[in-house]
């Protein structure tokens, strides 16, 4: 390959000398190692896993949950949401992998160094309150799977969930190859169960295809359901696990081997993602088909009316046979299940990105999981299954808020040269993402002022509770609007936290015949490095 010019730097991680007790781990050669072997397509099953990882915050209880809504009020017509959203999600998720492959840093380590302290504190918040929005539709989930199984009452199924979750992260001493494997084999568990829903349900073909690709949102309950599955499939959390899990490879820290890793990952999520569009577009189609039925019986149209989770297991029971109420029930506790590990990830990378403090995984898990269990606990045993799927919506909806404040940080630093040298964005994908996540605030910020307007409206309320309410909500917009404009107006650092290497300074890197970066201990193996012995890793 040709040496590139002078001027160009070419971003590699600091070669293994930590400046601080505290820094990332970058370096030891005796440490269990995710090796991309030399031959070009065998790289590919070395990168295979990042993906499906991600790939589960797509078909978890929370878009479950959407999903079936939307097929039964709406049938089909909200399928080109999925469609829209899968498509926008493979362009984000492949930013959030590039950032870590060329920089060596995950998302919240960037915003760390990037960011002053308040807002920095800021990001941080609104992050773990995703974390614990995600983290509350896959609690209720998996009770919801368990009373459907095994008729557990949903309040201990609830409480049930928190223990079952810390013995399956168990796995972490394990690696995270193996925690790969095993996520991989419950998507695909819950692919089958869908796909064979999907093959009894029997859907018309033409109907599916016009609400893919036939876009259309008829009155305000439309709206507030787009907004949640966009929530539920764009979620924050997973853009921060994406950017850190993608660390575990040793990858050659040449242009071929950059470039190809970028394009590996893509290909990778690219594949996982589609399993996941199935998935939904499977529930959804399901849900519309056995709703909108000429057949159903009284009791049964009343259930799609007000179908959640709970809901459906007796509505597939009724219509399609007791089979299929156990195939919906093995999904969604699969669901669930490797939801909750992923999302335990991705909080324990949230906080040593953002505050430098590392918990072991059990803690981490223990703090996010009494979090999420208090309100589900209240809901379920004062509202029942139907409260627990309204919060599954609500929880769904505040993902959709939070997305841009991990969002634009990313778009940001994967469009700033300082960080990503030869590889940052191209125009092309710049303009594309940012218009995707201007659509993504656009539809939010409709979404809070017909709420607002529409609340005041049909309030009992005295002109003075309605002047005033309306003042807060009209003042909580503002305020989001501001955060959104500083986040996007602030210009970033003009130097790097890497080490910024010319073709002259390093011309063996550059030509491909280089040295390779070691793998992110604390990614390989999930755990931090409190976990080990950090003496051993300074020597």
């Amino acid at each position: 390959m040709a040496a590139l010019p002078t001027q160009q730097p070419q971003f590699m991680s600091n070669g293994g000398r930590r400046t601080h007790p505290k820094d990332p781990l970058i370096e030891n050669i005796e440490y269990d190692q995710i090796v991309v072997p030399d031959k070009s397509w065998k790289n590919l099953f070395a990168y295979m896993g990042p993906g499906f990882l991600v790939s589960i915050a797509y078909i978890d209880p929370g878009n479950f949950q959407t999903d079936l809504q939307a097929g039964a009020q709406y049938k089909y017509g909200l399928l080109w949401i999925i469609l829209l959203a899968s498509c926008a999600a493979l362009v984000i998720q492949s930013l959030a992998a590039n950032l870590g492959v060329v920089t060596g840093k995950h998302l919240a380590e960037h915003c760390r160094l990037e960011y002053p302290k308040v807002p920095n504190f800021i990001l941080w918040i609104i992050a773990e309150i995703a974390i614990v929005a995600c983290d509350i539709p896959e609690v209720i989930g998996t009770a919801f799977a368990l009373n459907m199984l095994f008729k557990i009452p949903l309040w201990l199924g609830v409480l049930i969930t928190g223990l079952s979750t810390l013995v399956l992260l168990l796995l972490q001493q394990y690696g995270v190859r193996k925690l790969e494997i095993l996520i991989t084999f419950l998507v695909l568990t819950i692919a089958g169960c869908f796909f064979a829903e999907l093959a009894y349900a029997k859907p018309d073909a033409s109907e599916v295809l016009q609400g893919l690709f036939v876009p259309q949102l008829k009155g305000s309950g439309a709206t507030k359901l787009a907004i949640s599955l966009l929530g539920a499939m764009v979620m924050p959390h997973n853009l921060f696990l994406h950017s850190a899990l993608v660390l575990s490879r040793k990858i050659p820290r040449s242009v071929s081997g950059i470039r190809e890793a970028c394009a590996f990952y893509l290909i990778e999520s690219g594949f996982a993602l589609l399993v996941a569009f199935l998935i939904n577009i499977s529930v959804i189609s399901v849900s519309g088909a056995v709703c909108n039925s000429s057949n159903l019986d009284p009791k049964d149209l009343q259930s799609c009316k007000n179908l959640d989770l709970n809901e459906a297991s007796f509505l597939l029971r009724n219509v399609l046979g007791n089979w299929s109420s156990k195939l919906f029930a093995i999904a969604l506790l699969a669901s669930g299940q490797s939801s909750t590990i992923t999302g335990t990830y991705a909080g324990q990378y949230v906080m040593q990105g953002f505050l430098d403090l590392r918990l072991k995984p059990w803690v981490r898990n223990f703090v996010t999981r009494c979090l999420a269990i208090v309100p589900s606990l209240a809901v379920a045993i004062i509202g029942g299954s139907s409260g627990a799927g309204n919060l599954i919506i609500i929880a769904s909806m505040i993902l959709s808020f939070e997305l841009p404040f991990a969002l634009i940080p990313l778009l940001k630093f994967t469009s700033c040269k300082t960080k990503m040298g030869i590889y940052v964005n191209s125009i092309a994908i710049s303009a594309t993402t940012w218009i995707i996540s201007s659509l993504i605030m656009a539809i939010n910020i409709y979404y809070l002022a017909e709420t607002l307007v529409t609340s005041l409206r049909e309030s009992h309320l005295k002109i003075v509770g309605i002047v005033f309410l309306g003042f807060l909500g009209v003042l909580a917009m503002l305020i989001y609007l501001a955060s959104i404009a500083y986040l996007v107006i602030r210009k970033n650092k003009d130097g790097s936290h890497l080490i910024a290497l010319t073709a002259s300074d390093n011309r063996d890197v550059v030509n491909g015949h280089g040295g390779e970066t070691l793998p992110r201990e604390d990614i390989v193996n999930m755990q931090l490095p409190q976990t080990r012995n950090n003496n051993d890793a300074l020597d």
